[in-house]
């Protein structure tokens, strides 16, 4: 069966063709849900009708509506406000379309076939995942199951940072600090074990930099200083980092341990690979709790090396340039992108060049059409340029990348500084959610009649949809506020509420499931509430559509509360239970278990379960 949007579609261009002899283009026809104000069921805009008619949009919209009840069974009335066509469709054109949606074979047609490989998550090995990373996992797996369900073949991976001074930080506190314990030894999770090894260090580094600055050579340093009118608090504040490559004791200590990484030490080598284990198996865990995975996984460790071919290949083309000191560059300032070195002069890699052969690396692996790079938005310009060079490189794949760039997240009690320790832990994080919902949950007698396990898994399912439908209800790009208290209510657009409206179904379900009957095609004048629902049922596909195509999952999550909360403004106002006739009656069960279908599905595509009960 057709739907109504296809049907009206269809008969306003059979109208412009025997009247006009115009075959109109199909974007020039819009039709919506009319607004609640006005009678009607859809809207036919006729505004860019006018100049192709010569028409008033009034004279014209009355002789489509005329010519509509005409031809198409399912409207039997119209009425016109200015520029728009209001039409109102047959009690009939209802019960089918109702019978049609709950025989959908595909709710969202499979119209993409692209292979794309998806990045997220990409944590550093020497910290836990916080607030931000939750962020991203969140939006890189949803995108990633928005593009599947419209047709694409989707990859996900991550490139884990397993190298580098950072990681020689934590690595040298265990050694230096850490007594030879283990996560085992002191009960703690592994990758927050290795995070406090690199908290432990700052804090060692910070200690030695405030008592240098006491000393002679510190003197030296301010008193040397040109053209710098900062007082001394402010001067050593923003020397840091120069202290730390000139002065610091623990400084050497850490670039010594890099070179001997990089030169294959074994001890620092074996070091190295204990920590970094560590680290994946509590990764591991917190992946686990947020119901993602990675079909494969990349780590810096391999693939810092890549990329130095393609700079070659560069400067054989003269789309690199070369400095006096070796250091390889790139001119993008016709981009309004700048300079960019893509080499050192000592022919290391920057991160540029790594990007560059894990990019040509994967598509030789995947054979993909494209790939999403899930990072946020402090690293625009690194994609910007990244981008660019593929382009000029003319690689085949390079008018398909794309930065799913997202905003900073906070909490009401403020931002986080990893460093200092005072970062929002996302194993942390998760707990407090779901501790939330079970405290909601005491003095309520819905689930007494369960195991203690059987509750457990409920307050999981609620506390993690919570988490997850809050982060993302926000649409990606704009910087956001996670309020762990009123991401659990009952009430507004949270995931708890969506998950409720689902909730009501399964109990009517298990309640009237014996009782009901597949016919209701006696029943007559369909309520405002049961239309609506209707409406909302009808527009799951396009909503998919637009959120995968748009990269935004905070487009499937507006529709899901949309569709909740017409639900429960339906089942507020109408019994299914007590229902006048047996008609109705199954008329509105079927109505709740189609609703209950498309939260389910669209709850899915942002990583989210349903509970039963709650």
């Amino acid at each position: 069966m057709t739907s109504i949007y296809k049907i009206i579609s269809i008969q306003v261009k059979s109208y412009f063709k025997e009247h006009f002899d115009i075959d109109l283009s199909p974007d020039k026809i819009v039709v919506s849900e009319t607004r609640p104000e006005f009678e009607g069921d859809f809207t036919l805009v006729v505004f860019p009708f006018a100049g192709i008619a010569r028409r008033k949009p009034e004279i014209i919209a009355d002789e489509i509506g005329s010519y509509l009840t005409k031809t198409c069974v399912e409207i039997v009335d119209f009425n016109v406000v200015k520029g728009f066509l209001n039409l109102s469709c047959s009690n009939s054109y209802w019960l089918s379309e109702l019978q049609r949606q709950s025989s959908l074979a595909q709710l969202v047609p499979k119209t993409e076939t692209e292979k794309i490989v998806l990045e997220y998550s990409s944590p550093n090995a020497n910290k836990p995942l916080h607030l931000g990373h939750i962020r991203n996992i969140l939006l890189g797996w949803s995108v990633g199951q928005l593009l599947k369900e419209i047709g694409h073949d989707v990859h996900f991976t991550q490139v884990v940072n397993d190298r580098g001074i950072a990681i020689c930080k934590s690595m040298l506190a265990w050694k230096k600090f850490g007594k030879g314990a283990t996560p085992a030894d002191l009960g703690i999770k592994s990758d927050h074990f290795v995070g406090n090894s690199y908290v432990q260090f700052n804090s060692a580094f910070e200690e030695e930099y405030v008592n240098w600055q006491t000393t002679s050579a510190a003197d030296d340093v301010f008193n040397s200083r040109k053209n710098v009118t900062l007082d001394r608090p402010a001067f050593f504040k923003k020397y840091k980092n120069d202290y730390f490559n000139a002065y610091s004791p623990l400084g050497k200590e850490a670039r010594e341990m890099l070179r001997d990484w990089e030169s294959n030490d074994e001890e620092v080598r074996a070091l190295w690979r204990k920590m970094t284990n560590w680290f994946m198996d509590g990764f591991k865990q917190t992946a686990a709790k947020l119901d993602v995975h990675f079909d494969s996984m990349d780590f810096e460790s391999d693939t810092y090396l890549l990329g130095k071919g393609i700079v070659q290949e560069g400067l054989n083309k003269n789309i690199f340039y070369q400095e006096e000191d070796g250091s390889v560059w790139i001119d993008l300032t016709d981009a309004k992108l700048d300079k960019k070195i893509v080499q050192r002069g000592d022919g290391t890699s920057v991160y540029i060049t790594q990007d560059l052969g894990t990019a040509r690396t994967r598509y030789e692996k995947f054979n993909m059409s494209g790939m999403i790079y899930t990072v946020g938005n402090e690293q625009n310009y690194h994609f910007q340029v990244l981008f660019e060079i593929i382009k000029r490189m003319n690689e085949p794949y390079a008018g398909q990348l794309y930065h799913l760039s997202y905003g900073m997240v906070d909490l009401p009690s403020g931002r986080m500084k990893t460093r200092e320790g005072t970062v929002v832990d996302a194993d942390d994080l998760i707990e407090e959610v779901i501790e939330k919902v079970r405290e909601n949950s005491r003095g309520r007698d819905e689930l007494d009649m369960l195991s203690s396990q059987e509750k457990e898994n409920i307050f999981q399912t609620i506390g993690i949809g919570a988490l997850k439908y809050y982060m993302l209800r926000v649409e990606a790009k704009k910087k956001m506020l996670f309020n762990p208290e009123e991401s659990v209510e009952l009430k507004g657009q949270t995931g708890p509420y969506i998950q409720n409206a689902f909730v009501r179904i399964q109990s009517l379900k298990r309640r009237l499931n014996d009782e009901i009957g597949n016919s209701y095609e006696n029943y007559k004048n369909l309520e405002p509430e049961e239309k609506a629902v209707l409406k909302a049922i009808m527009a799951y596909g396009q909503e998919v559509t637009a959120a995968a195509k748009k990269y935004d999952p905070s487009i499937m999550a507006s529709y899901l509360y949309h569709l909740a909360r017409t639900f429960h403004r339906f089942y507020h106002d109408h019994s299914i239970v007590h229902a006048d006739s047996d008609d109705e009656k199954s008329f509105r069960y079927h109505l709740a278990c189609i609703t209950a279908n498309r939260l389910e599905e669209g709850m899915k595509l942002l990583g989210i379960s349903m509970p039963d009960r709650m």
